[in-house]
Parts: C-alpha cells; structure tokens; sequence
C-alpha cells in the first residue's frame, strides 16, 4: 500500500505476544511510524473498515493469527514480515519476509523501513 511523502505510513503489528507489539510499536512510532498494535484478527479489520490502510504488517506465527482467513487476504495484498518460531510448527502463509526467534526490535523495525521504502520506489 502506497502512501504520500506528506503522510504518515501506518504499519499494523498483530501478535498475541504483548512484548513483541509493544517494543515494535514504540520504535515505529519513534521513528515517525504510525504504528498500530492488534492482538486479534479483528482489531486489523476494524482499521481497515475505519479508513487505516497498512504499508506494512509485521505478524506473528500463530494459529489463530495466521490461520484467520482475513489475516490472511492481508497478507496476500500488503508487504509482510512474519515472526516465527524455530521451534513451533506453524504453516507460514506467503509473506515477503520470515524472521525466526530469537529477534531484536531493530532487525524488525529495520526491515519495515526497508520495505516502506520499497513502496515508494515502485
């Protein structure tokens, strides 16, 4: 999803892991990132059908995450980087990037400038 230089990019973070939400959150935000942070397929729903387009989606692998038929329409039409685990056996749905546990927040937040910035470009 593109968006204007004069507009702020809105990443959707969906995980149940409070931390994980919470840490990318903050470092988006602070980089000038509107950064929503969801913990139930619905609450992305609820964005979109409110008008917040996401440029990016940052998901964790879980069940109830990314077996969510809506989750995954999403991910099948925006940029996403999937968290998963290494020792968890989830299906992972097509996504642009798999990053596996343990992860720093910056390996995240980078890579979602990397692909923000790609939009751009296209």
């Amino acid at each position: 999803m593109l968006h204007s230089k004069d507009e702020m990019p809105v990443v959707f973070i969906i995980a149940r892991d409070w931390n994980l939400r919470a840490g990318v959150r903050a470092e988006l935000r602070e980089r000038g990132i509107e950064a929503l942070g969801m913990d139930a397929p619905g609450d992305a729903g609820r964005a979109i059908a409110g008008g917040q387009l996401p440029a990016v989606v940052v998901l964790e692998a879980v069940p109830e995450l990314t077996d969510d038929p809506g989750v995954q329409k999403l991910v099948k039409s925006v940029p996403t980087i999937v968290i998963a685990s290494r020792t968890e056996t989830v299906p992972l749905p097509p996504v642009d990037t798999v990053i596996y546990r343990p992860v720093r927040v910056g390996e995240i937040v980078g890579r979602v400038h990397e692909l923000i910035a790609r939009g751009h470009a296209a």
